[in-house]
């Protein structure tokens, strides 16, 4: 499994609040995010070999209740085990849960792009826990906990 976060850095933005950003959603080390280019175009870059991050973000659409529009987010830019969706940096420094369509144009300083793969584990089963299907406003088929079977 692979999971890695980029967000744009600005010179008139702060590492450090960038870097909070994307720590208040994804629940990354602080040792697995480091800055990435040169000069005017930099970036934070958080990454792991562990779905670990994914347990905040998991938390974060039960607890705002946005598990079916999370759902059709994480499901737009998917392959049979890769994933790719995007946040607003502005409300993932305030610590809340907004997707956007797109990597440029919705949130003012770029998204944070997040990228998952999942190599050889089920889909379903990554999908049910991370994102479950909900039937009358509860979910359906959820997996409480990560279960890597490929």
């Amino acid at each position: 499994m692979l999971v890695v976060a980029r967000t744009p850095l600005f010179a008139t933005e702060s590492e450090e609040k960038v870097i909070r950003a994307v720590l208040n959603v994804l629940g990354f080390k602080r040792e697995d995010c480091f800055i990435e280019g040169i000069r005017q175009y930099r970036e934070v870059v958080c990454r792991t070999e562990s779905h670990k991050p994914l347990e905040k973000l998991a938390s974060l659409v039960r607890s705002q209740r946005i598990l079916d529009a999370a759902r059709s987010y994480v499901l737009k830019e998917a392959t049979s085990n890769t994933f790719k969706f995007y946040l607003n940096k502005q409300a993932a420094y305030q610590g809340r849960v907004s997707f956007c369509t797109f990597e440029y144009g919705e949130s003012p300083l770029g998204s944070i792009t997040v990228y998952i793969d999942i190599g050889e584990c089920d889909r379903e089963l990554f999908l049910n826990w991370l994102v479950p299907e909900t039937r009358d406003g509860h979910p359906v088929n959820e997996e409480t906990h990560f279960r890597c079977i490929g």
